[in-house]
């Protein structure tokens, strides 16, 4: 594209539909959000696409929205979507994914730990067919203890449980927007979308980025993010195990302790009978008598979580987020 093209762009021009979104939560980013919105402007200049820049402000309480608000009027393509309060950074990527109209969406952080010049890369992979394209980090320099043994800890849980082979399933990724869009994301999902993707029968790939140190500020990411990690690569398996019908795997537990309930109780009843021996003062009785009790406990559970399951299914389009304010020339958001 021509320095024209480029004036152009940034004096007014409008791109009623972008081919390409860049979707970012920021959370109190006031020291990174003018250097990201020029490099990644730059960036997607370069691709020679039309495109928009999402910024979600998640409640964001220092000058964040007010830059964000400044940078719109120099900035076309840019748009900022303001939370009423802080929900978590997926909840500010959904709001983002909602609000977007590319035919590819850019997740990416908004402290510059994704570099907007690599931006391209994710978005010619998509170009080979690929639903989903996740960047790998090489060369991180963040915390041994806190940030890469458990990034690598989770990544591998996360490969073991739902097949998907991506090395790295957080952070910078491009995924086909009407799928995105069609995703009901809860709390915790931006972490595990190369997963959910793969498990829904997209194509994934996987590109090599690099790792920049963060911009400005100070990291959000906790310890305690560890051990969330961790229940959500348990809610991922157990979704794949019950093919979305919890049925399914309550029911097959509750059948096999009932099965093995059947046959020690059985064995019991043979040696009361033929060789006279008390039931009520042997342990054995009593396991029997749980594992009855767990297995009816299993089967409703069962039923319970399917009732619950549809009705999730009926209200799921209800968003998990409120919209304060738009500002950007692409104000109005559904």
């Amino acid at each position: 594209m021509t320095n024209e093209g480029a004036d152009a762009v940034d004096k007014g021009q409008i791109y009623s539909a972008p081919e390409i979104s860049v979707v970012t939560p920021m959370h109190n980013e006031e020291g990174c959000v003018e250097e990201f919105v020029q490099r990644t402007n730059t960036a997607l200049l370069a691709i020679g696409r039309p495109y928009e820049i999402i910024i979600v402000s998640d409640g964001s309480t220092d000058r964040t929205e007010a830059l964000v608000s400044d940078l719109c009027q120099q900035f076309s393509a840019l748009r900022g979507v303001f939370l009423a309060r802080n929900g978590g950074q997926c909840t500010a990527m959904y709001a983002g994914i909602q609000a977007s109209k590319g035919e590819v969406i850019v997740v990416m952080d908004g402290d510059l730990q994704h570099a907007p010049e690599e931006i391209h890369c994710l978005v010619e992979a998509m170009g080979r067919g690929n639903a989903l394209v996740s960047g790998s980090r090489r060369g991180r320099t963040e915390s041994l203890v806190l940030r890469r043994v458990p990034s690598r800890l989770a990544n591998w849980m996360l490969r073991r449980v739902s097949g998907c082979n991506v090395r790295d399933m957080g952070g910078f990724k491009a995924i086909h927007g009407d799928l995105a869009r069609g995703l009901r994301l809860r709390p915790g999902h931006h972490r595990l979308l190369p997963a959910i993707v793969w498990m829904r029968g997209g194509a994934v790939e996987e590109v090599f980025v690099s790792a920049p140190p963060r911009f400005a500020g100070q990291s959000h990411y906790g310890i305690g993010r560890s051990l969330d990690v961790l229940f959500d690569v348990l809610m991922l398996w157990f979704q794949g195990a019950t093919h979305s019908r919890p049925m399914y795997l309550f029911g097959r537990i509750g059948l096999f302790v009932l099965i093995v309930d059947v046959a020690v109780g059985s064995w019991l009843l043979w040696q009361r009978i033929y060789q006279a021996e008390p039931l009520t003062e042997r342990p054995m009785f009593f396991v029997v008598v749980m594992l009855f009790f767990a297995a009816l406990f299993m089967l409703a559970m069962g039923f319970v979580l399917e009732l619950l399951s549809d009705a999730v299914s009926g209200i799921g389009a209800v968003r998990p987020y409120v919209i304060r304010k738009c500002v950007g020339a692409h104000e109005p958001v559904a």
